[in-house]
C-alpha cells in the first residue's frame, strides 16, 4: 500500500507528513475548530439577546440573532453616566494593580529562587502555608477596617488582589528555568542585583510575566467581593462589575417593588439588561488575550521539559 506525501514547509524546513499524519492532523483540526465554535457560541447568545425586546424573549427565549432589535438594556446600564465612570476606575485599578503585582511577584520569585539567599526555603515554606489556612471573613474584615482603617477606601481593593501565594509560587517555578549562571555572569560583570534583575532576568521571564499578569488583570477586571466588603454607599463610584451588580439587583426590586406595579413588566428589561451587562463587563478584557496570546502559550510550558 503506497503512501501519498505531503510537503509541509515549517520555518523554511520542509517536513515530509504521511497519510497518518494528514489523517491526525485533520481531524485535530476538525475537532479544534468545533470547540473552539462551542466556546464562542454562548457568548453570540448573549450578544444577541441583549438587543432583543424583553418580550420576545419571554415568549420565544434566547436569540442568536436580535429579533425586534432594541437598545433598551443598553439604555438603562449606561444612564446617569456612573458605568463610565466605573470603567475608569476599573481600567486604572487593572493597570497599577497589574504593573505593582507584577513587579512585586517577580521580584520575590527571583529571589526565592537565588541559591544564595539562605532564607529562600523558610520563606516559601511560609508562602506555601499562608495558601492552605484561612483565618475566616470575620477577622479578615476586622483586619481591613479596624486595624488598617481601609473602609471606603479603594485600597482595600487594591492590596488584596496585588498578589498571591500561588501566583508567587508559579513565577518561581517560571525562575527556575533560567540558569543561575547568568546571575553569576552578571556579578562576575559587576552588575548589582538590581541590574541583575532588571537588564537581565526580566527580559527572559516575557513569557511568565504576560502569563501572570493576565490572571491579575483578569482579577482585578472581575473584582466585586472586596467592593461589596469595604466600599459602603458612601463611595460614589464602584468598579465596573460591582456597578453592573447594583444595576442588575436595583431594576430587579423596581420590578418587585410596589412602584413597578405602574410599568408594565414587558417594558423591564430584566433578561435582556443581564445580557447587556455581560457583554459590557466581559467584552473589553476579551481584546487583551491576542496581545499576550503569544507569551502566554510560552508561559505554560516553560519548565515543562527538564535538562
Amino acid at each position: 500500500m503506497s503512501k501519498k506525501n505531503e510537503q509541509v514547509e515549517m520555518t523554511g524546513v520542509k517536513v515530509k507528513l504521511g497519510t497518518s499524519d494528514i489523517i491526525i492532523r485533520t481531524v485535530g483540526y476538525v475537532l479544534i475548530t468545533f470547540y473552539a465554535l462551542a466556546c464562542v457560541f454562548p457568548f453570540l447568545i448573549i450578544v444577541g439577546t441583549s438587543f432583543t425586546n424583553e418580550a420576545v424573549i419571554r415568549a420565544e427565549g434566547v436569540k442568536l440573532i436580535p429579533k425586534d432589535f432594541t437598545l433598551k438594556a443598553y439604555e438603562m446600564v449606561v444612564r446617569g453616566g456612573m458605568i463610565w465612570k466605573s470603567y475608569g476606575l476599573t481600567i486604572t485599578l487593572t493597570l497599577f494593580g497589574t504593573v505593582c503585582g507584577l513587579l512585586i511577584i517577580a521580584m520575590t520569585g527571583y529571589a526565592l529562587q537565588r541559591k544564595d539567599f539562605p532564607l529562600r526555603n523558610a520563606i516559601s515554606f511560609y508562602i506555601y502555608f499562608t495558601s492552605l489556612f484561612s483565618a475566616g471573613l470575620a477577622p479578615y474584615y476586622l483586619l481591613m477596617t479596624q486595624t488598617y482603617k481601609l473602609n471606603d477606601s479603594y485600597l482595600a481593593v487594591f492590596f488584596p488582589l496585588l498578589m498571591s501565594p500561588w501566583l508567587i509560587i508559579l513565577m518561581k517555578n517560571f525562575v527556575k528555568a533560567i540558569p543561575h549562571e547568568i546571575t553569576e555572569s552578571g556579578k562576575i560583570d559587576g552588575a548589582g542585583d538590581l541590574t541583575i534583575f532588571v537588564k537581565l532576568i526580566l527580559p527572559m521571564l516575557k513569557p511568565a510575566l504576560a502569563t501572570i499578569g493576565l490572571f491579575l488583570a483578569l482579577g482585578y477586571w472581575n473584582e466585586w467581593y472586596q467592593s461589596s466588603l469595604f466600599l459602603s454607599s458612601r463611595v460614589a463610584v464602584k468598579p465596573l462589575q460591582f456597578q453592573l451588580y447594583k444595576v442588575v439587583n436595583e431594576t430587579q426590586a423596581l420590578k418587585n417593588s410596589i412602584a413597578g406595579q405602574y410599568i408594565t413588566l414587558t417594558d423591564v428589561p430584566t433578561e435582556s439588561l443581564k445580557m447587556a451587562t455581560a457583554v459590557m463587563a466581559t467584552g473589553p478584557i476579551v481584546f487583551l488575550y491576542p496581545f499576550v496570546q503569544k507569551y502566554f502559550i510560552g508561559g505554560i510550558t516553560v519548565g515543562a521539559v527538564k535538562g
